[in-house]
């Protein structure tokens, strides 16, 4: 099996050369990009399998930067941010990235993250049978059936609630902006307050978890949006 290539967009060398190591002791074939005069162009070209995108690059935003990217790739992206606003991380979701990570960051949250973004391309380019079953720890939710069951007894959730779960449950692992969330669940010209949003995570989580103060199942990203187990 051939190497994933993953390509680092950042302009600090000591952090291009630190994660080039860590990617390559991991297995997959990393590289940085050098400059960033023609930085699409030059991203493009690489045909790489996933990016890692800083926020902060000299003469163009990172952001901005994702945006073009999109226009002609499907190529993920988990962007990587060192601001403590909640604001670059909802642009970056919205704008397409599959994922971000804020500075500092422990090397094995960056392989999980980098491990889920890659599984769940392949999976989108699979053309093999589409899952319709999610099972974690105890949680077993069948899309076909529209059955969730948790330690072999039945969930009763309202129409919302289960259309909330499922949608989460379908990107495990990936997480999905409040925005999202409430344009799937609700419509196109659904209201933008969270409220309705928090009201109906906080009903499923006292349904599914022991603890809904700790949850197991779904995670709240702050200021940014909900994420199932993977």
């Amino acid at each position: 099996m051939s190497k994933k290539k993953i390509l680092i967009i950042e302009d600090e060398k000591t952090i291009c050369r630190e994660l080039t190591e860590l990617l390559t002791n991991e297995g997959y074939e990393a590289e940085y990009l050098e400059q960033f005069d023609n930085a699409k162009n030059d991203i493009l070209e690489k045909n790489s399998d996933l990016l890692l995108l800083d926020i902060n690059i000299p003469g163009i935003n990172g952001e901005m930067l994702l945006r073009e990217i999109r226009k002609t790739s499907d190529v993920p992206i988990i962007m990587v941010t060192s601001r403590t606003g909640e604001t670059d991380e909802v642009l970056s979701m919205s704008y397409g990235a599959d994922d971000y990570i804020t500075k500092p960051f422990g090397s094995e949250e960056l392989l999980a993250r980098i491990r889920t973004a890659l599984r769940h391309s392949a999976q989108i380019a699979s053309t093999g049978p589409r899952e319709i079953v999610y099972s974690r720890d105890g949680l077993v939710i069948d899309f076909d059936k529209r059955v969730v069951m948790l330690n072999g007894e039945d969930i009763h959730l309202t129409q919302i609630e289960y259309k909330l779960v499922s949608l989460l449950a379908k990107n495990a692992g990936k997480v999905l902006t409040y925005d999202f969330i409430l344009k799937e669940s609700w419509g196109a010209y659904a209201d933008t307050d969270n409220q309705i949003l928090r009201v109906n995570m906080a009903n499923i989580r006292r349904k599914l978890e022991s603890n809904p103060a700790e949850p197991h199942y779904i995670f709240t990203e702050i200021g940014v949006g909900y994420r199932m187990k993977e």
